[in-house]
């Protein structure tokens, strides 16, 4: 799933996201050019925990995961919202888990963009809706989700998005078998290639550290997407529209199940 969204104050709202159960191994695999300004490295970083006990050690994992990257280095605190509310903290990442509802997905990361391609704040949603189903209640779907979603925070996208061919060994491939048992390649941490693309992103310094925006809205529910636009490949991607006025505009991008 992505999600786009500007308000006013030139602020831009992107999200993508774990379905709940399409093509190729991406090169380059940055978001964009979005990333988290700031003056030097690594780049220091707050995961808010907003977490039951069944997901803070998921969530530790892929912060000492994530931290691997010379350039990059996340500290598990202490989160300013709740997991139902889940609202974007500026200067940090806010992680979330709640009964989110039959939304169509797992996990959701979504960042507040500024000065055209600064990261400002970011949330990631993991939904207990579907993890306490047991197809997705097992530890290797929580870590691979999680691992994942936290990954989107850093201007990572995916590097393949097809959930049946052989795993790539990292959380940013969609897969249907996390932990490999079938593919023998597991899906649960970065690998290597993700480490060189965050070396990539965050190859130069800014002169200033990330702005702190408004904050905007963040939909759940395909009933909140607004007009369809566009549906391709057989109706399994489409484009929707949200108007919200004062030229505050979502556009979301999603692939289905």
């Amino acid at each position: 799933m992505i999600r786009f969204s500007r308000g006013s104050a030139g602020l831009l709202v992107v999200a993508l996201g774990v379905l709940a159960f399409q093509a190729s191994p991406s090169a380059h695999h940055r978001w964009k050019r979005y990333h988290w300004a700031r003056t030097q490295n690594p780049l220091n970083l707050t995961l808010g925990r907003n977490l039951s006990t069944a997901w803070q050690n998921y969530l530790t994992t892929a912060s000492s995961d994530w931290s691997q990257s010379d350039v990059l280095n996340t500290t598990v605190g202490a989160g300013d919202t709740t997991g139902a509310t889940c609202a974007p903290t500026s200067g940090k990442v806010e992680v979330c888990n709640s009964a989110y509802g039959s939304t169509g997905w797992l996990g959701v990361a979504q960042i507040w963009i500024t000065s055209g391609s600064h990261i400002a704040q970011g949330t990631v949603k993991v939904n207990d809706t579907y993890f306490s189903q047991a197809q997705y209640d097992t530890p290797a779907w929580r870590q691979f989700v999680m691992c994942q979603e936290v990954g989107h925070e850093f201007g990572l996208d995916h590097q393949d998005e097809n959930f049946n061919n052989t795993n790539l060994g990292t959380c940013m491939d969609y897969t249907s078998d996390p932990d490999g048992s079938v593919t023998q390649l597991s899906n649960l941490s970065p690998n290597a290639h993700d480490y060189e693309e965050l070396d990539i992103i965050y190859g130069h310094l800014d002169s200033f550290n990330t702005a702190s925006p408004a904050k905007a809205p963040s939909l759940n529910d395909p009933s909140e997407w607004g007009q369809l636009m566009k549906t391709a490949h057989g109706g399994k991607t489409q484009i929707f529209e949200r108007h919200f006025g004062n030229g505050e505009i979502v556009v979301t991008f999603v692939i289905w199940a």
